[in-house]
């Protein structure tokens, strides 16, 4: 997927990434051989779905073009599958849950107390919850391999995650991607085998 074809994404990409809505720490866990590091970086790249991904999907689409624009801001240069220095393999993983409740919606308090002389008392207080249970979370993970397209061997790998209210506007597939994208190639390449969390 070259970069002409990703333009119009991208365009998005950047408007958004100035006004993304507030979330937690991105966890971010990065792979690289230190005789790797000097091809890292610079050179040509394409940017393509993992196997098993659907590259005429939507949000893959809009995954792919947010990892092109981390990859043009660290150095690289836009590249064709068949005539580029390497390859970044992307994948995205959804799924959906509810947490479980950490507390029944009804309390119930009981007190005494006793005066000398004065007899005793009983009291009870009655607390229900209102509020509903908890919301639906929605939990997305971003992984990108970076392989040597002659050779096919692996340069770098990593992972961005995060989960969030399902309707929460992170949710949503372009801020989430420019999130997780932006996270995943802070501090390039990253020390390997470290998980740190990128806010």
């Amino acid at each position: 997927m070259t970069r002409t074809a990703l333009s119009a994404l991208l365009l998005g990409l950047a408007a958004l990434s100035g006004c993304v809505a507030p979330t937690g720490p991105v966890e971010v866990t990065r792979f690289h051989e230190p005789a790797a590091l000097d091809q890292l970086g610079h050179g040509t790249i394409a940017v393509a779905a993992a196997p098993g991904g659907d590259p005429a999907s939507l949000e893959i689409r809009t995954y792919l073009a947010a990892v092109s624009r981390q990859l043009g801001a660290i150095g690289y240069a836009d590249g064709t599958a068949d005539s580029a220095d390497q390859v970044a393999l992307v994948r995205v993983e959804r799924s959906y849950y509810k947490p479980d409740r950490t507390r029944g919606p009804v309390s119930v308090g009981v007190g005494g107390a006793t005066g000398g002389g004065w007899g005793s008392s009983v009291g009870m207080g009655l607390g229900i919850d209102l509020s509903g249970g908890p919301k639906d979370q929605v939990s997305t993970e971003l992984s990108v391999q970076i392989r040597n397209r002659a050779s096919d061997a692996v340069l770098w790998e990593g992972r961005s995650h995060f989960a969030v209210a399902a309707d929460s506007p992170m949710a949503d597939t372009q801020l989430g991607a420019a999130k997780l994208a932006e996270a995943l190639f802070a501090d390039f390449p990253g020390t390997s085998g470290e998980t740190v969390e990128v806010k």
